[in-house]
C-alpha cells in the first residue's frame, strides 16, 4: 500500500508551501480576517497540540522531534504491511504521515511549528493550526471510522481479497 505515499507527499508539500507563504508575507502575530469566524493568524508554536508544553524551556523541541521520527517510521512500516483491500486505512496513515513529517521539518528547521488557521466564535478561538495538523486530524478521523468498520465489505472482514 505504499502507492498511497503520494498523499503523504501532497500533504507535506501543501503544508510547507503554505507555511512559507505565511511566514514570507505576514508579520508574527499578524491577523487577517478572511470571512466571519476565520482569520489567518501567523503564530509560532513551540509546543504540541493546543500549545501543550510550549513554555517548557526548549527541551520539548527535541522530544517532539524524536516522537515524530518514531511515529513516522512506525507509520511507514504499518503502511507497507497493509493488505490491498485496506484502502481507507492506507489513506488515513498517509495523511498522518505527511502531517507528522511537515511539523517535524518545522521543529528541526526553526524550533517551532508555524501555525496560521484561526477559527473563532465570538471571543473564543480554537487553537491556531496548519495544514499538517489538518492532515493529521483528518487521518486520525479516518482511522476511527475504519476501526468502526467503515469501508469494509463482508469479504474483507472474512479475510478475502475484496
Amino acid at each position: 500500500m505504499l502507492k498511497w505515499l503520494w498523499l503523504s507527499v501532497l500533504a507535506l508539500v501543501l503544508d510547507q508551501a503554505s507555511k512559507l507563504a505565511i511566514s514570507g508575507t505576514m508579520q508574527l502575530y499578524e491577523s487577517i480576517a478572511l470571512i466571519p469566524s476565520f482569520n489567518l493568524t501567523y503564530v509560532h508554536n513551540t509546543g504540541a497540540s493546543f500549545s501543550f508544553l510550549s513554555e517548557a524551556g526548549g527541551w520539548q523541541r527535541w522530544l517532539f522531534a524524536a516522537l515524530a521520527l518514531i511515529v513516522s517510521a512506525a507509520l511507514g512500516v504499518w503502511l507497507a504491511r497493509l493488505q490491498k483491500h485496506e484502502t481507507l486505512l492506507a489513506v488515513a496513515l498517509s495523511l498522518v504521515l505527511g502531517g507528522a513529517i511537515g511539523n517535524l521539518i518545522d521543529r528541526l528547521a526553526y524550533g517551532y511549528v508555524i501555525d496560521f488557521f484561526d477559527f473563532y466564535v465570538g471571543t473564543w478561538h480554537f487553537a491556531v493550526f496548519n495544514v499538517a495538523d489538518a492532515a493529521i486530524s483528518v487521518g486520525v478521523g479516518l482511522m476511527l471510522l475504519e476501526s468502526f468498520g467503515v469501508g469494509k465489505t463482508k469479504e474483507n472482514e472474512l479475510g478475502g481479497a475484496g
